[in-house]
């Protein structure tokens, strides 16, 4: 097979799943798959094995094989790249690619909104964060992950919807449909609410999510109540941005577009349609990896600092 040459690897990895973008010297799309959650909180292992597994199945579509990693570049964003020596154990893990760069999913999102430029993006997705680019400084507020943060997210809102749902059971708070519904996922037992809880993950609260908003949109008191505290937890971030003077914004994650009708008319009216995604954000710092005597077509990836 004929070398493709020079490639770059995009990744961003979140609490759902993990997709990969593979890109030539012209940024041109060569290939682009998905596989599991890669965020390091359920540990820095798995994690790396989704990002090789989304990476290796974009190699294939792209006609590329693991021997053509020795001349892709890697940038890669993952969800928990803060937590405590998440970042040191992955760059202690052998890795196939000629470069390889680590940055958090949500910098990768905000690169990707902006194009690399100054700006801020709140992430309403399994979890939630705000991240934030101030002449090359990134600033991050919140997401310090479930349950103690990510106030906003599918997470959160799946939390509250079942904890309402054993209140309701309990004849401790109001019922409604949705938590109806919620219960009635559990047969009605709250014992089998607590079991389920034991062992459930970030995304598997998340998957409320939507049952949420759906019950919400409809009129359910309950849901609406859960909606609208998750949107002025994502408003509240929107605000502290546009506080510092960052006047583009830009609301992403897979939550975004459900909770935009639920912010308030003069935050809606601020937000910005993001110019891309957090893989092409990861591709603009893969750009940045190439050797200094090929850097000289890579202005707008060296606007940036990570």
């Amino acid at each position: 097979m004929e070398s493709k040459g020079t490639t770059y690897l995009g990744i961003d990895g979140g609490g759902t799943r993990c997709r990969a973008r593979i890109e030539d010297e012209n940024g041109r799309p060569l290939g682009e798959a998905g596989s599991g959650p890669a965020t390091t909180r359920i540990g820095v292992e798995i994690a790396w094995r989704s990002v090789m597994d989304a990476a290796e199945a974009a190699a294939a579509q792209a006609g590329l094989t693991r021997d053509d990693f020795s001349r892709m570049h890697a940038g890669i964003g993952l969800a928990g790249l803060g937590r405590r020596g998440a970042e040191a154990a992955l760059k202690r893990i052998a890795h196939p690619f000629a470069s390889v760069a680590f940055i958090s999913d949500g910098m990768a999102a905000c690169l990707g909104a902006h194009s690399g430029a100054d700006g801020a993006i709140v992430v309403a997705g399994t979890g939630s964060v705000g991240v934030g680019l101030i002449g090359g400084r990134e600033i991050r507020l919140a997401g310090y992950g479930f349950a103690v943060s990510d106030e906003g997210s599918g997470a959160d809102m799946g939390l509250q919807v079942v904890r309402q749902a054993l209140r309701a059971a309990d004849r401790r708070g109001e019922i409604s449909l949705l938590l109806s519904e919620v219960l009635g996922a559990f047969d009605h037992d709250p014992g089998q609410a607590v079991a389920w809880s034991e062992d459930a993950r970030p995304a598997d609260y998340a998957a409320w999510a939507p049952i949420v908003l759906r019950n919400a949109n409809q009129g359910d008191p309950v849901g609406r109540r859960i909606v609208k505290r998750a949107a002025d937890a994502i408003g509240d971030l929107l605000d502290l941005f546009l506080a510092r003077g960052i006047d583009r914004l830009s609301l992403v994650g897979g939550l975004s577009e459900a909770i935009t009708p639920w912010l308030t008319p003069d935050l809606r009216a601020r937000l910005k349609q993001p110019d891309a995604d957090a893989a092409a954000g990861a591709l603009l710092v893969a750009r940045r990896l190439v050797p200094p005597e090929r850097e000289n077509d890579r202005e707008q990836a060296s606007k940036f600092r990570v």
